[in-house]
């Protein structure tokens, strides 16, 4: 297995080898690391001193709590560790240099380093990672979902809302054990308690659910505080700390959502997961269940759907139907778990973060957490953060052709900003152990084997789960590029990155004039790749490999050109904007200009339609589209599902109001259908709704509607207006497609 292609590399794992740690808590003035050792769980206190780093000790002059004073060697800002003999008098140390310095702990100028998680801290300090000497099928995890009742005339259930409540808890744990606790033979409290005792008896070490963290915990601790239930999650039989409004940053997007940690346990939310996996891959439709499930192929063929406005009169009508659909949900979360969390069970034993929080920490910001436990390790000072920098040049792009183009060959270089890190010894200058490089080489050894191992497996489902896995850690050797470049970490450095793109450019140019050489037509260029129309007869596999291989051999040592595809037509819309088909057909479109989810459903079927046609050299059936989806767009059985725009509200309806009232922004469709609606939205929701009324030039704020709102037998859709949409996008083909016969032609 994977797992053991490193071995134990102490910059990678931590200085301490121990074996089995599952969770590790506070308490007291102790640290308690809790143990999983032949399927048993086990605790172990140790005594444990929190640490704020400074410059210089006579910055806490003044304070009342006392502290030791570790001095560290070396030239960097924060050469004084102050050891506190508890996390309370940490936290008032931590109170009076805010005060005297007038600077938080997160600020990117403040004279010390405070570390907010104790936990962190002591897994920074001792070299303790969680997880080695465990498989990942040894964990003991616990699915979770919830199904809710509505009332009569609201369109989403609310926890607040005494009429509403729980009606199906479905569980089922690693080990294959399925339960629901059913609304119908227990009352909500009844039901509450027992999914308690349901709780204990697994011992979960993991909770995970799809979405769990915005709806279902929520909902969970909402109704129990209703009935005055504790719950008691927490391997102490504490109940789960609440933290309301958490915000998860990930890409351009922000997710704001409640936080709940439970004592001894990690909880995942597959929702989280599967947008980890869309950053790089872009590949999925939608980030719900039953799509994801779909797109994995875990879902099961008789699997029970049920649509949300359905569900309750599911439960007075058919309770088994309920339950079983339930069941399926949960069935299908445990699965994708498995799938993809298991990248994140293996950086868990790599950095010094829980599992939950290894998940939502920022590359960047793990990276430099094993600058920071190698360095305290070696009693060395360390740097204060990096400021701000001014922007560089980036990577090379650009689209050399237009149209459809075949065949074509894909040749990238393999992890090129890592590569030319490796190739050319390009560090940060602050780091003087020399930390660097030896991280980033076994990363992208692992990360190569992972990659080799997806393309050799046989099953699709092995294929997917190391793709997974080398996807994330793609993400993460890339991201020692984007940490030269970061502010606000103590040892990037951004001269060296804006060196690391200089050499991409060049490094890309090369090729570009390799290819040409030989006879071959570059189409599409980006960062660390090239598609390129090969030279004539030279269209065969072996022919491919072997072009390949001799434009690698034109570049330094350490840089590897590989053959990563080869497709039988490309259509080029533009920069980062194409669509690929291979030698068995199957499509491949990439670029939001021609699959964003925020577009309508027919827009991005039409656009599909318009590409396989162009791709299959019938541009002709290309032009006849726009009139057969005027006549679809003209039926009485249009659904409003097919046009409807779904957008990702970008901060919270409040913030939103706020702005709109001091005129700092817009009106959106998407947040007028939020603050209109009965469900409580928060950033990072998504909104689906379509456009009412008449008239082609209508105003979609104000004349949108959610699309759970749209009554087939009383339709209100604007079909002018999404005509008027079809025919923008229309236009944007239009040089593509074959010109009509005039009368100068005949």
């Amino acid at each position: 297995m994977l797992t053991s292609a490193i071995g134990h590399n102490p910059l990678l794992f931590g200085h301490d080898e121990r074996s089995g740690i599952i969770a590790v808590e506070s308490v007291g003035h102790f640290i308690r690391l809790f143990f999983r050792t032949a399927g048993r769980v086990h605790f172990h206190d140790e005594p444990f001193q929190p640490f704020i780093l400074v410059g210089d000790p006579a910055l806490v002059s003044g304070c009342r709590v006392p502290c030791a004073v570790r001095q560290l060697a070396g030239d960097g800002f924060f050469r004084c560790q102050l050891l506190f003999d508890s996390w309370n008098d940490c936290l008032t140390a931590r109170d009076f240099l805010v005060t005297k310095t007038g600077k938080g702990y997160s600020a990117p100028d403040a004279p010390y380093l405070f570390l907010p998680d104790l936990s962190h801290q002591y897994m920074l300090a001792s070299g303790i990672t969680l997880f080695k000497g465990l498989e990942f099928t040894e964990l003991r995890c616990l699915a979770l979902d919830i199904e809710t009742a509505c009332a009569e005339g609201y369109g989403f259930s609310n926890p607040e809302r005494q009429e509403d409540r729980i009606i199906s808890v479905a569980l089922k744990d690693s080990h294959g054990e399925e339960t629901v606790l059913r609304g119908d033979r227990l009352t909500e409290p009844e039901l509450l308690q027992a999914l308690n005792g349901a709780i204990q008896r697994c011992d979960p070490d993991v909770i995970t659910g799809h979405n769990i963290f915005r709806f279902d915990l929520e909902y969970i601790g909402r109704r129990a505080q209703m009935h005055g239930i504790h719950l008691t999650w927490g391997r102490n039989g504490s109940p789960p700390h609440v933290t309301p409004h958490a915000r998860w940053n990930l890409a351009e997007k922000t997710l704001e959502y409640p936080r709940w940690d439970i004592y001894g346990r990690h909880i995942v939310d597959t929702y989280f997961l599967v947008q980890l996996y869309d950053v790089a891959g872009r590949n999925l439709e939608s980030h719900g269940l039953k799509a994801v499930a779909r797109h994995f192929g875990i879902a099961a063929e008789d699997r029970t759907y049920l649509e949300g406005a359905d569900i309750s009169a599911a439960f007075k009508n058919d309770p088994e139907q309920l339950f079983s659909y339930n069941l399926d949900d949960v069935r299908e979360t445990l699965s994708l778990f498995r799938l993809l969390g298991y990248p994140w069970f293996l950086q868990s034993r790599i950095f010094p973060y829980s599992f939950q929080n290894c998940i939502i920490r920022g590359n960047a910001t793990r990276i430099n957490s094993l600058f920071l436990r190698e360095y305290l390790h070696r009693g060395h000072a360390i740097p204060a953060r990096t400021p701000a920098a001014n922007a560089f040049e980036g990577g090379y792009a650009e689209s050399s052709l237009q149209g459809v183009i075949g065949p074509v060959v894909h040749c990238d270089v393999a992890s090129l900003y890592p590569s030319l890190m490796l190739a050319y010894r390009l560090a940060p200058s602050r780091d003087t152990l020399g930390l660097f490089l030896p991280m980033l080489a076994e990363l992208r050894r692992f990360r190569l084997t992972a990659k080799q191992l997806a393309r050799d497996s046989e099953e699709e489902s092995e294929r997917y789960y190391y793709d997974a896995l080398q996807q994330v850690f793609k993400v993460l050797i890339n991201s020692f590029y984007g940490y030269l470049g970061a502010a606000l970490h103590n040892f990037s450095d951004p001269a060296a990155a804006a060196e690391v793109t200089r050499l991409g450019r060049v490094t890309i140019r090369n090729m570009i004039d390799l290819l040409v050489s030989e006879g071959a037509v570059p189409v599409e260029v980006d960062t660390d790749g090239i598609y390129f129309r090969p030279p004539d007869g030279c269209a065969t596999e072996g022919a491919e490999l072997e072009l390949v291989g001799r434009i690698s051999q034109g570049l330094p040592e350490g840089i590897d050109v590989e053959l990563d595809g080869r497709y039988r037509s490309m259509f080029a819309y533009k920069t980062k904007n194409y669509a690929l088909q291979d030698y068995t057909g199957r499509i491949i479109i990439k670029g939001s200009a021609l699959r964003s989810r925020s577009l309508e459903p027919y827009l991005r079927e039409f656009m599909r339609d318009v590409v396989e046609s162009l791709l299959a050299g019938r541009g002709e059936m290309a032009g006849r589209l726009f009139d057969q989806y005027v006549a679809r767009l003209r039926s009485h059985t249009l659904d409003a599902t097919w046009v409807a725009r779904s957008e990702t509200l970008n901060e919270s309806p409040e913030s939103y109001k706020e702005k709109i009232r001091s005129g700092k922004r817009n009106r959106s469709a998407a947040f007028e259908i939020a603050r209109a609606s009965d469900r409580p939205f928060r950033a990072g929701d998504r909104v689906s709704y379509y456009v009412s009324g008449s008239g082609r030039d209508a105003t979609a704020y104000e004349q949108c509607r959610p699309v759970d709102a749209f009554d087939p037998a009383h339709p209100n859709i604007n079909v002018l207006y999404y005509i008027q949409k079809l025919r923008h996008v229309q236009k944007r083909f239009e040089p593509f497609l074959p010109k009509e016969p005039t009368l100068f032609d005949l």
